[in-house]
């Protein structure tokens, strides 16, 4: 055993000496002679010690070395001597909480609580089971015992057991331990009530009220007034106890979670596996219990943290796996899970079937067959019991990951496979529809918001999409399994205007790699031509697959032109010829892009024609002809200006950027670098707030304005745009552009 094991409490020195001597809890009392909830009591830390006879009894079925027996027995006295009142301190302590050795990272919450200690009241520490909620209120009592000189209360409620301690019990046991002689207890809990806020009020008291059931038990409790402190532990919030301060209780930071095992196991794991022990504490949600358990599953030695990570990885098994003897994350789930009221519970596992990090009130309402209205009470429950959490975000709530898999279960066990499916199909429409709805309001000829469209502007529809991505991505991957063909190929197309330009910002690949999936599936020969035409472009630019993208592209004008496809011809030439220039075949290049430039007369100016010849004028810039370049970009440029008002501003935007910043290619090309400098500072002018909707960045447009300053002699504006660009570049992938950056801010030096 290592030198740690002295710092471990009696109930994790016994699980430690149980595990190493390969017995199960019922073989330990059938050798030991005590129950098996005696000692799951004492593992659990809920009893402080047994009896001196049971403690020498249990070490010997142990069969623990003289001095690890030594070390045991000392540990077992010192847990007896500190259940009883203290006579000489006049300090009366009853320990219904465990004894923890060591909490890790709650110096936050603690500094919190010894900030409360000096203003007094009542404190309630809530959060999901198994998030240390004990553990936090049993290490305060620890650290702020000795600023109570009048006493230290703490009790055990058994909030969640079947029958929870009766508020008049825990009163008894309260006014015995503050000297009130049996006879003179008054039989009416009111008057207990009343007795015990009396005795306490004016004193300095640290009270426990550990594991509430609701705000009924412990009203009863509450009396430490100004100079005692009463710090609550439950489930709930208790939002109705009304002078009440609340702590409500996070889940680890994913340092502090591999520190509890290396508390456990030793250091050993985390330097021997230390991207498993990350991913290990990732996949138990950096839950405390959950935590815990696995420490003590690695503490037996029978598995290594990459065996136990490859366990886990299946969300199937993944509660399976934490479960240590008869200690189970999932038996904590159910305990709170059957208290709920059956419409709680209906929504509750219903709401599994949202696949997003996060849902608002309208998902939860479809996917649980309410009305919003109804809905809404009874999330507010699930956040009460802890269930769910409220994000930064407002009005949106969210599961803890293992949360949302006993959810998963529960919807499985309970809700019959017709009624899983029609209120999935129900959400998975909804999203789908809502998806169109905001992709079509992105296209070149929408103007202004439709009357019957969802979405009261551009803005709203584009927060929309980046809101709920967690939810429409898988949801139109589900879609596409589920043989969804025409859902799946009209979000895919109506969402490609949005994606312009906001390429790294979602998986667009896989969602148009779907797209041309229903397309071949629905035999529309167009609409694969389309979907080819994304996927190729996007093969390019996201992947940097050249090659494939270009066969890709290739593909799409080869069927384009089979069926007389016009548009599609045109596309697929622009996109390919982009693609050329990656793989330095210029000359292809420019073809390519001169005959869908010559194609694009006939087509919508914002539609398709501007960026034709946004993309036919960098073929030209490429091949060394750039006067022939600048004349097609501030030909596009003139006509823009004549056509403002004519699309939504997004695409309007756009154009413009992109336009004013290819003219200052062009210029500066040219060496032309006074008006190629004032080419980029308006486009920088004309960038929108959103950074991801543009085709060139602030940073970009700001490094290329400042080398156009110092070629025109302008130091001054030179060194402003150059030191700006070098405070915007951020990142690993910036490193090439901030060095260049630096080099020319040196030349201004």
């Amino acid at each position: 055993m290592s030198d740690s094991i002295d710092e471990l409490s009696l109930g994790q020195q016994l699980l430690r000496y149980r595990t190493v001597a390969g017995l199960s809890q019922t073989e330990l009392a059938r050798a030991s002679g005590m129950s098996i909830r005696a000692l799951r009591d004492l593992e659990r830390e809920r009893a402080s010690a047994p009896q001196a006879r049971s403690t020498e009894l249990l070490a010997t079925a142990l069969r623990l070395s003289p001095d690890e027996r030594k070390s045991f027995l000392s540990l077992a006295r010192r847990a007896r001597r500190r259940s009883v009142p203290d006579a000489a301190s006049g300090v009366t302590t009853l320990h219904g909480l465990p004894s923890v050795p060591e909490l890790f990272g709650r110096n936050a919450e603690l500094d919190q609580l010894s900030r409360e200690a000096e203003t007094g009241g009542v404190v309630v520490i809530s959060g999901p089971p198994g998030v240390g909620k004990t553990s936090l209120a049993a290490t305060a009592v620890d650290r702020l015992a000795s600023r109570f000189p009048d006493g230290c209360l703490a009790i055990d409620l058994r909030g969640v057991d079947d029958q929870p301690l009766t508020t008049g019990a825990a009163l008894e046991r309260f006014l015995t331990a503050l000297g009130v002689q049996s006879n003179r207890i008054p039989a009416d809990e009111y008057e207990r009530g009343a007795m015990f806020r009396t005795l306490i009020h004016d004193r300095r008291m640290l009270v426990v009220l550990d594991n509430a059931a609701n705000e009924s038990q412990v009203r009863p409790l509450l009396g430490t007034g100004a100079q005692g402190l009463t710090i609550i532990t439950c489930r709930r919030a208790l939002a109705g106890l009304e002078s009440a301060r609340w702590l409500p209780l996070e889940v680890l930071v994913a340092g502090a979670s591999v520190a509890m095992i290396s508390s456990i196991v030793g250091a050993t794991a985390e330097w021997n596996e230390p991207e498993a022990m990350t991913e290990l504490v990732e996949l138990c949600g950096n839950l405390p219990l959950a935590v815990r358990i696995i420490g003590n599953r690695l503490a037996s030695g029978t598995r290594s943290v990459a065996a136990i990570v490859q366990q886990m990885r299946d969300e199937r098994s993944r509660l399976d796996s934490l479960t240590v003897d008869d200690l189970q994350l999932r038996s904590a789930f159910t305990i709170s899970f059957e208290k709920l009221p059956a419409q709680a519970q209906a929504v509750f596992r219903r709401l599994a079937l949202i696949p997003g990090a996060d849902f608002d009130d309208e998902f939860a309402a479809l996917v649980c067959g309410l009305r919003v209205d109804q809905v809404g009470l009874v999330l507010d429950d699930l956040v009460e019991a802890s269930f769910l959490t409220v994000t930064s975000v407002s009005n949106r709530l969210k599961f803890h990951d293992l949360i949302r898999i006993f959810a998963r279960e529960r919807l499985a066990a309970e809700e019959p496979a017709d009624i899983r499916d029609q209120l999935r199909n129900s959400l998975y429409h909804h999203v789908l529809d809502r998806g169109v709805a905001a992709g079509k309001l992105f296209f070149a000829d929408v103007r202004d918001v439709p009357a019957d469209s969802p979405f009261r502007s551009l803005e709203e529809a584009h927060s929309w999409l980046v809101q709920e991505a967690t939810t429409w991505f898988p949801v139109l991957q589900t879609a596409a399994s589920l043989g969804w063909h025409r859902e799946v190929l009209d979000f895919s197309w109506y969402v490609q205007r949005y994606a312009q330009s906001r390429e790294v910002e979602h998986d667009w690949l896989a969602v148009h790699s779907a797209g041309l999936e229903a397309a071949r599936a629905l035999r529309s020969q167009d609409e694969v031509v389309d979907s080819l035409n994304q996927v190729g472009w996007l093969q390019s630019f996201i992947t940097h697959d050249h090659e494939l993208a270009f066969a890709t592209l290739s593909s799409a004008i080869e069927i384009a032109e089979e069926n007389g496809y016009h548009r599609g011809v045109m596309v697929a030439n622009c996109a390919s010829g982009l693609v050329l220039l990656n793989l330095g075949r210029v000359p292809e290049a420019l073809e390519r892009n001169r005959i869908a430039y010559e194609m694009s007369a006939s087509y919508d100016f914002f539609g398709f024609r501007s960026w034709m010849a946004v993309s036919y004028g960098a073929a030209l810039l490429a091949v060394g002809m750039l006067e022939e370049a600048l004349a097609v970009h501030r030909s596009m440029l003139a006509e823009l200006e004549d056509r403002v008002g004519e699309t939504n501003p997004d695409m309007e935007r756009k154009a413009r950027v992109l336009l004013l910043a290819s003219v200052g290619d062009c210029l500066s090309g040219l060496q032309r670098w006074d008006e190629a400098a004032r080419s980029y500072q308006a486009a920088r002018s004309a960038q929108p707030d959103d950074q991801a909707a543009v085709f060139r960045s602030e940073a970009e447009l700001a490094l290329t304005e400042g080398i156009a300053w110092r070629h025109a002699g302008d130091f001054v504006q030179a060194r402003e745009c150059l030191t700006n660009a070098l405070e915007l570049f951020t990142g690993p992938a910036s490193g090439a552009d901030r060095d260049r950056a630096k080099a020319e801010l040196d030349l201004l030096d």
